[in-house]
């Protein structure tokens, strides 16, 4: 018996006894008979990156006096979603197979499904379409994956999880809170002895502080600020950032005397928006999820299968774009 017929018939028998005794865990093989017992149509040709065809005498003259001219296709954004068996060594594997190939992987989600073996992965890199398409086909080929799904031109439902630390102290105290230096409001100098070590360090970070915000003045952080006047600035700031954090679908998870924790799931690019306007207040710490995507569920519809120009006018109704998903 050949090798492949006693994989076969041993995958065959596994299955007929996971059929009639307890749910046990499967293993990878599982993915590959299924591969196997369920063959596809064959694959569309890839996306052709290489130069136009030339006859003989031009591929000549370019292989002894030109340079190959590189290809032409942009690098666009491309979402992969794996499915792949639950196990040790999976996430190594796949990652090594787009490592080999050179991609700078943006992000790497990997996450238990409802399935209690299988295991969901939503890679998104950046690429050409026929180098990504290759790469999509070699992950499928590997044994633990039992499917690579290219989300890159799907309708998707796209979301990533932000958690960050903002301070609210103000700008011109952000270094000194990003240091852990000192006290959360620079104290009144009055007080202090010349060539104290108290007067030197203030005198130092306000030093600093001037030089990095020139508009902050030196004689004001001299006197330093009263109680209530601190406690309006906070306050001021905290209402400021929950201001912005609601726009963004967000909230405050958390807060203290100097800082708070915001928490948003959003689009990348909104992420990306939110974090720019938060960042003159002072961005503490930030830690971001990968991107998670869904394609979205089909609407059915009579006129499903006709063209645009072949709906009725009354079947055409206005909506209200603010009933649509946030994003």
């Amino acid at each position: 018996m050949s090798l492949n017929a006693f994989r076969s018939s041993g995958a065959r028998t596994i299955v007929r006894a996971y059929s009639t005794g307890p749910h046990k865990t499967a293993s990878s093989t599982w993915a590959q008979e299924y591969k196997l017992s369920h063959p596809k149509t064959r694959p569309p040709p890839l996306p052709s990156i290489d130069p136009p065809q030339w006859s003989a005498q031009e591929a000549v003259n370019n292989i002894l006096y030109n340079t190959p001219p590189p290809s032409l296709q942009p690098f666009t954004r491309h979402t992969l979603n794996c499915l792949v068996q639950n196990e040790p060594g999976v996430l190594s594997r796949v990652s090594g197979i787009l490592a080999a190939r050179g991609f700078n992987i943006d992000s790497l989600v990997v996450c238990a499904t409802e399935i209690e073996d299988l295991s969901r992965m939503c890679i998104v890199l950046r690429g050409q379409d026929g180098v990504i398409e290759q790469a999509r086909r070699q992950l499928e080929d590997l044994v633990p994956v039992w499917a690579v799904l290219d989300y890159t031109r799907t309708k998707t439902i796209e979301r990533e999880l932000l958690l960050a630390k903002i301070s609210i102290l103000g700008p011109e105290y952000f270094e000194n809170q990003l240091a852990n230096k000192g006290p959360d409001i620079l104290p009144a100098t009055d007080a202090l002895e010349d060539g104290s070590p108290a007067k030197q360090h203030v005198d130092q970070t306000l030093g600093s502080l001037s030089s990095i915000h020139p508009d902050v003045s030196p004689q004001t952080e001299h006197k330093g600020l009263s109680p209530s006047e601190a406690l309006r600035q906070k306050h001021q700031h905290l209402s400021g950032i929950e201001l912005l954090a609601k726009q963004f679908g967000g909230k405050i998870v958390d807060l203290s005397n100097d800082s708070v924790i915001v928490e948003m799931a959003a689009k990348t690019e909104r992420v990306d928006a939110f974090l720019k306007l938060v960042r003159p207040y002072g961005i503490l710490e930030a830690a971001r999820s990968g991107t998670m995507v869904m394609p979205r569920a089909p609407i059915a519809s009579p006129w499903s299968g006709m063209a645009d120009e072949d709906i009725p006018a009354e079947a055409v109704e206005a909506f209200d774009a603010s009933l649509l998903p946030p994003g």
